[in-house]
Formats: structure tokens, C-alpha cells, sequence
């Protein structure tokens, strides 16, 4: 039999439609949607009193980065969206939990405390502590609290934006940070260097942003438990269309 391997054979041209044919037979998991939450809730003398909980994170961001990743939501690939435009660094490594939807049409975002900064693109066990409320894109609003006759109106400013709160968590296979089971915990400077770095990060980009009081594990818990029902309300919807 003649060899059609050599100089002389003819190539196929690797054409749209042969391409479209590829990629639909692609096996490729989608980060957001395909990989389990692997949420394991524990339980205190056998009661129905939730102490902490295990799941699954995907990591956008390393720590120590100044590049900020996020997911891209259509292709599950791990892109650049900017370099942030002050001196500040991730302080610990950021990314998701699969499975989940906020009001934003995101998943729900997870700051995980670990020893090393992780590639973006990875999945690692984390264990949520506590929830950061945090308000993105502030504006101040003057809301009014009392009023009469022959009194002046009396206000107080409000910030108003979008909520965008933030797990706080700790990797379950890290033998510094996996004995935390709740965020009051962790020593206050942490705390507030987590805090610093969210308020300041877009300072430099002319935006606004309100960190409020660090909530415990049970919030953080409720606030997951949400974010799944939501997801699965997300995933119904679309079937039906």
C-alpha cells in the first residue's frame, strides 16, 4: 500500500464546519456548572446545629496577584479583566463557588486563607468562616429620618450600590489556616488588612466601595444556601425556555 504520509499527500483543510463538528463533540468542563459544590455540612453532638462547612472554590485569583481574573462565563476559561490600578495586591486567593448565583448573574465570591497563592483555574476544599458584606459601586443617598413643623430636616447618608459580599474561607488542606471555624477567630489585623484592601483596590478607577462588619459562619452558611437555590431557580428557568 502506498504511504500518502509524504511531501506530496493531500492535507484537509481543517474548515469551519469540520471545527463546529469538533467542538461539539468537545468533553471540556465548564468550571460554573459542571463541577460539584461538595458541600458537606458537620454537625455538633448530633444535633441539627450547623458548626462549619466544606465546598468546592475555584480560584480566579492568586494571592500576591495584581492581575484580576475572572471566569468567562460563556466559555468556562479563567480571562484577564484588568490590572488593578492602585499598589494593592489580592491578599489571600479569590475565586467562586460553583454552582451558585447572586444577584449580580455571578457565582458568589470566595476570599480562601491559605499559606501559598493557587493558579487560576484550580479547585481546592475550603471552609467558610464568616461573610464580608460588602456595597460595590457606592453612591450616597440622603435618606430622611424624622421631620415636623418648625424643625429642620434631619437625614443620614446611606450608601446605595451593588451588594456584592464576599465568603470568607479557609483552605480545608492547609495545616496553618484548617483548624479556623469562624472568622472571630482570626487575629484582627487580618481582618482589617482584608478589609483595607477591598476599600481601596478601585480607588484608583474613581469607584467607591462600603465594607461592612464581618458576619460569623452561620451567615456565611445561609448566604451559600441562598446562592444555590438561585443557581437551581437559574437552571429551571432555562430548561423551560
Amino acid at each position: 500500500m502506498a504511504d500518502k504520509s509524504g511531501p506530496g499527500a493531500r492535507r484537509i483543510a481543517l474548515n469551519e464546519r469540520i471545527l463546529s463538528s469538533m467542538s461539539r463533540r468537545s468533553v471540556a468542563a465548564h468550571p460554573w456548572h459542571d463541577l460539584e459544590i461538595g458541600l458537606i455540612f458537620h454537625k455538633l453532638h448530633q444535633l441539627l446545629l450547623f458548626v462549619f462547612v466544606e465546598l468546592i472554590q475555584v480560584i480566579e485569583i492568586g494571592k500576591g496577584s495584581k492581575v484580576k481574573y475572572e471566569l468567562d462565563k460563556t466559555s468556562g476559561l479563567i480571562k484577564v479583566d484588568r490590572v488593578l490600578y492602585s499598589s494593592v495586591v489580592y491578599p489571600h486567593n479569590y475565586g467562586f463557588v460553583p454552582r451558585t448565583l447572586c444577584e449580580d448573574n455571578d457565582p458568589i465570591d470566595v476570599l480562601v486563607l491559605m499559606q501559598e497563592p493557587v493558579l487560576p483555574g484550580t479547585y481546592l476544599r475550603a471552609r467558610a468562616i464568616g461573610l464580608m458584606p460588602m456595597i460595590d459601586q457606592v453612591r450616597r443617598v440622603s435618606v430622611a429620618l424624622s421631620f415636623s413643623i418648625g424643625t429642620p430636616h434631619v437625614g443620614r447618608i446611606t450608601p446605595q450600590g451593588e451588594r456584592d459580599d464576599k465568603i470568607i474561607a479557609v483552605c480545608a488542606d492547609d495545616p496553618e489556616f484548617r483548624h479556623y471555624q469562624d472568622i472571630t477567630e482570626l487575629p484582627p489585623h487580618r481582618l482589617a488588612e482584608i478589609r483595607r484592601f477591598f476599600e481601596d483596590y478601585k480607588k484608583n478607577e474613581n469607584k467607591s466601595v462600603a465594607v461592612e462588619d464581618f458576619l460569623p459562619a452561620e451567615t456565611a452558611i445561609d448566604a451559600i444556601k441562598y446562592s444555590m437555590d438561585l443557581y437551581a431557580s437559574y437552571i429551571v428557568e432555562n430548561l423551560r425556555q
